[in-house]
């Protein structure tokens, strides 16, 4: 058999793990396939789902087919690969792709002059040797947590069609879950990598706020706003995260001053690791199967004991004050003059932050300077905490209202419930795809939880559950 014929088959046949990220890698590295081979697999694959899924938006086939036949001809010539080469993946579309439109999930931006640069973790993604297929479906302007995109269309849960595939970065979570791409990138600014995570069933790591430069791609918050990968394996997330670690000069917001690989601390496990399970806030908001993963991510650890984090209904109430106030600003002339053209779902908001009291936002980011500092405090006594990452599996596109312990909330906006917390902090997290009961085969993930600049602790917890099996990725029936 052919090794394309194999691939495609084994794309079909989910049950197989032959695909997954490092897999990939290394088959093209050692010469078990070529790139072209991998990438014409997997746009097979996207054709044959997208219309179901509807993860993508802009297709980039001439450039994937030239950084495939790149990555060929460097192996044909006997040099050593980069670590993702010949691995397809695909951006959320408010990265910057050179000589495409960035669309950050609306139709005001379409009229805009096309990109003259690739955003910097894009071009970081490249030089990993990675293959870009193309741009991904997104709540427009990043505010949302559903990715019901009024003008592009929902994207939809790869594991029941008719279940949102959460947000903003749902397109990202989706064709990852669809196994259309075995990356993706997406950016966090309140929960919009760790609820597509949750609710699709796959890995994502929201990293350090400032870890990874944002240069290149189209804001939301600048004050909380993070970027980050999806992956079909918590190894690939991992090499991916290295491959987007770099220093940029040029983003005054990118505080790492230096590359800390934590693919190298995969294997070093959790002895020794103080080891705590989120209680309070993050157990009174999470219904009984979100409380069961979390359960489930304990017994693997061996860990029992209950921590309070501090704050936490304040802070959400602040991230929603600082993310309106902002979000509103920076939209102002799109209100005044294209409101109309604006995603129904959210331009109310957008106008309420703009119309909010200057003191409210001063007085949010005073309260964040506060919090942070409990935070942090925090992890004097801990190394890794383990809280829900979504309060329910994915609902039906179109819900309006969720039953949280018999408290009735608006669906757009509670998905974030226990993502909004944590981001406002700034701390890294891992998200782990798991499969309670109760959810009628849906997935939910586990927030693994390390202090600011300690991402290489989450990886370790993470990878202790991903092999142990608790936590992983699941085939869809299409």
């Amino acid at each position: 058999m052919s090794p394309l014929k194999f691939i495609a088959r084994s794309l079909i046949d989910m049950d197989t793990q032959v695909l997954s990220t490092e897999a990939i890698a290394h088959g093209v590295a050692s010469g078990q396939f070529t790139a072209s081979e991998v990438l014409a697999a997997y746009l097979q694959r996207i054709e044959a789902t997208d219309a179901q899924v509807n993860a993508f938006t802009t297709p980039c086939l001439e450039r994937a087919v030239q950084e495939a036949n790149a990555i060929d001809q460097r192996r044909a010539r006997g040099e050593s690969l980069p670590p993702l080469a010949g691995v397809p993946y695909a951006v959320k579309n408010l990265y910057d792709i050179e000589g495409l439109v960035t669309l950050a999930g609306s139709t005001v931006n379409q009229a805009n002059a096309p990109a003259q640069a690739d955003a910097f973790l894009v071009q970081q993604m490249q030089a990993s040797g990675a293959v870009l297929v193309g741009a991904l479906n997104m709540d427009e302007f990043a505010y949302g947590f559903t990715t019901e995109n009024t003008h592009y269309g929902p994207s939809h849960n790869p594991h029941d069609l008719s279940c949102i595939a959460g947000g903003s970065s749902g397109g990202s979570g989706a064709a990852v879950a669809a196994r259309q791409v075995p990356l993706s990138l997406g950016s966090d600014t309140n929960g919009s990598i760790r609820v597509p995570a949750s609710l699709c069933g796959v890995w994502g790591l929201k990293p350090t706020f400032g870890r990874l430069s944002r240069r290149g791609t189209y804001p939301f918050v600048h004050s909380i706003d993070h970027l980050g990968p999806f992956a079909d394996s918590l190894q690939g997330l991992s090499l991916a995260y290295d491959a987007l670690q770099g220093v940029d000069a040029h983003d005054p917001g990118c505080h790492a001053n230096r590359v800390e690989p934590v693919t190298v601390a995969l294997d070093q496990g959790v002895h020794g690791l103080r080891i705590g399970i989120l209680d309070g806030y993050f157990h009174d908001h999470a219904t009984a199967p979100a409380r069961q993963v979390v359960q489930d991510a304990a017994h693997v650890l061996g860990v029992t004991h209950q921590v309070t984090w501090p704050g936490a209904a304040m802070a959400r109430a602040a991230a929603f004050i600082i993310t309106a106030s902002e979000g509103g600003q920076l939209h102002l002339d799109h209100l005044r003059t294209q409101a109309e053209e604006m995603e129904p779902l959210s331009v109310d908001r957008f106008i309420a932050g703009a119309l909010q009291p200057a003191a409210w936002y001063v007085q949010a980011q005073r309260f964040r300077r506060v919090y942070r500092e409990k935070v942090n405090a925090l992890f004097d006594d801990w190394d890794v905490l383990l809280a829900p990452a979504t309060p329910v599996s994915a609902p039906t596109i179109g819900t309006e209202w969720l039953d949280i312990n018999g408290q009735q909330m608006p669906s757009r906006a509670a998905m974030g419930l226990l993502t909004q917390p944590i981001s406002f902090a700034g701390c890294p997290v891992v998200v782990a795809p798991m499969w309670p009961q109760g959810t009628e085969g849906m997935p939910m993930g586990v927030q693994v939880i390390a202090a600011p600049w300690r991402e290489e602790l989450a990886f370790r917890v993470a990878h202790v559950l991903s092999q142990s099996g608790a936590a992983g990725l699941k085939k869809v029936s299409f």
